[in-house]
């Protein structure tokens, strides 16, 4: 078969807008209309003057400049000199820009000034969707995945390993300043290199060591990123950070498209998951507006306080025991029963349990309950129900053991299995997307609170993502073709014009410089 021809020099008729060059159902022009949607008073919230100041040299626009980030985020390009290079040579980057091509020291300043105002944008994502009855909040899902740091695992000591890192810098400090004071050298306005690191890391380690001296319970800290802590995940111990996220399902008959919408957001340096679910839920309350009904969480938010909590705020919790093994035995304490009237529960075996103390065991008061240990050693369940030869059977009884129970109770029925089902595909396919396709593997920034903002950022960005597959979809189509028609309209006028004018006045139109004479014939 022939080849197509190959001219790299081809040149333009007619020459093309720029608006031209970006199909209608473009991302970048999502972003670029939420951006320009965006009314003053909501520029005032992100702290951006969005009016200019009339004196000094025109600056980029915000509108461009927060339209880059937002689309570089989209499309996993999260570093100001990425971007600063995708502002030179990629298309969607020139459009949102107006074919401007900002630096990286530009696109830097203005991220980092006004990064932490991002939790802004991410609500009205939220509202947006909400707004429009596009997101189901009749159920939600909450988990957590851990996202390594901007920091190095090896820089990561404990107290005793800090205490030799800063006897080897005493040392090595001591040896270069003595050849240093030994040398003939002239003098030198700075410090040379290697003692000014030495001394840099010196001052590094004595901060670490102060501060596992105010932090009670922490045992290591990295020199890099001090918030950065180890964390077990499915690629091994990373030295990162847990971003717990909430998620719901989006209305399949309203969108005409599936996917899930982040709801709530936050990242904390702690593994354990426990003490997230609470803040979680009413961080997704304040998001949307609306107390969701039903929430799915894994085991590893499992806790004696959660189930009660979750009561007491009319929200029903799906989620499993971490240790169901021990549920299924027929010895367990809730196959004990209580008697209010003696304050004794009655074993399996028709054995007493009488109330015996109160114990505070990690910080929590609980009431044990035990048998007589001559009764249980005689028990035909002795080795199974208890080994304790001296005490017996013994019992612990928290504050929130009603609540447990019935929280037990409810993830016995058929349809609790049934919804959290559901779990694994609300909030799975939310990571993987953050994961593979917007290339999130790592956070960029270093410290909690920055790293909050970049995750605040990256919801954001996710909820463009979704909203953005919506309205493609077809959802909105009156909408979506007007807008289309509008963006058509130059390109219309602009063609039929030219046409005109090389209908009536041929020879004219020749000796223009803009249209090639071989070109032209030919058209």
């Amino acid at each position: 078969m022939p080849f197509r021809e190959l001219n790299r020099q081809q040149i333009w008729m007619l020459p093309p807008t720029l608006d031209e060059l970006i199909p209608n159902d473009h991302p970048a022009r999502f972003i670029a209309a939420f951006v320009d949607s965006l009314d003053k008073s909501f520029w005032d919230k992100l702290g951006i003057g969005i009016d200019g100041e009339p004196l000094g040299a025109p600056a980029y626009h915000p509108r461009a400049l927060l339209g880059v980030w937002l689309y570089g985020f989209m499309t996993s390009t999260r570093s100001s000199r990425k971007l600063e290079t995708a502002c030179r040579d990629q298309i969607p980057y020139l459009w949102l820009t107006g074919w401007q091509r900002p630096d990286h020291n530009t696109l830097w300043r203005f991220y980092k000034e006004h990064r932490k105002n991002m939790r802004h944008l991410f609500k009205l994502t939220v509202r947006t969707a909400v707004k429009l009855d596009l997101v189901d909040l009749a159920v939600q899902a909450i988990d957590g995945t851990k996202i390594a740091g901007n920091a190095s695992r090896d820089r990561t000591y404990d107290r005793k390993g800090l205490k030799r890192l800063l006897e080897r810098t005493d040392k090595a400090i001591n040896e270069l300043e003595q050849d240093n004071n030994a040398g003939n050298d002239a003098f030198f306005v700075h410090l040379p290199e290697k003692l000014r690191k030495a001394k840099y890391l010196r001052n590094q380690v004595k901060e670490a060591l102060d501060q596992l001296a105010d932090k009670d319970g922490q045992k290591r800290i990295n020199l890099t990123d001090n918030d950065a802590v180890f964390m077990k995940s499915r690629q091994g111990i990373v030295t990162g950070y847990n971003m717990e996220s909430v998620a719901s399902p989006l209305k399949t008959n309203k969108t005409k498209t599936s996917g899930m919408l982040l709801t709530g957001l936050n990242v904390v340096s702690e593994q354990d998951d426990h003490y997230q679910l609470i803040p979680m839920l009413k961080q997704s309350e304040e998001m949307t507006g609306k107390l969701v009904e039903i929430t799915l969480a894994d085991a590893g938010y499992h806790s004696g306080a959660n189930p009660a909590i979750c009561e007491q705020r009319k929200q029903m919790i799906i989620m499993p025991e971490s240790q169901e093994q021990r549920l299924k035995s027929p010895y367990h304490k809730d196959n004990f029963i209580y008697n209010s009237h003696t304050d004794c529960y009655g074993c399996p075996k028709n054995q007493s349990l009488r109330y015996m103390e109160t114990r505070t065991i990690a910080n929590k008061e609980v009431r044990v309950y035990g048998g007589l240990s001559a009764v249980c050693r005689k028990c035909p369940a002795f080795g199974k129900c208890t080994k304790n030869r001296y005490r017996g059977r013994e019992i612990l009884i928290g504050q929130h053991d009603e609540e447990l129970r019935r929280h037990r109770t409810r993830m016995l029925t058929e349809k609790a299995k049934i919804i959290y089902k559901r779990r694994k595909e609300i909030i799975e396919p939310a990571f993987g997307i953050i994961k593979e396709q917007m290339g999130v593997r790592r956070f960029l920034l270093r410290g909690l609170d920055n790293v909050k903002n970049e995750a605040e950022t990256l919801a954001t960005a996710f909820n463009l993502r979704t909203l953005c597959t919506i309205f493609n979809s077809g959802a909105f189509e009156k909408r979506r073709l007007l807008i289309v028609s509008m963006s058509e309209i130059g390109i219309i006028v602009r063609n039929l014009f030219v046409f005109l004018c090389i209908s009536r006045n041929i020879n004219k139109m020749k000796g223009f410089s803009f249209i090639p004479t071989t070109l032209f014939e030919s058209y």
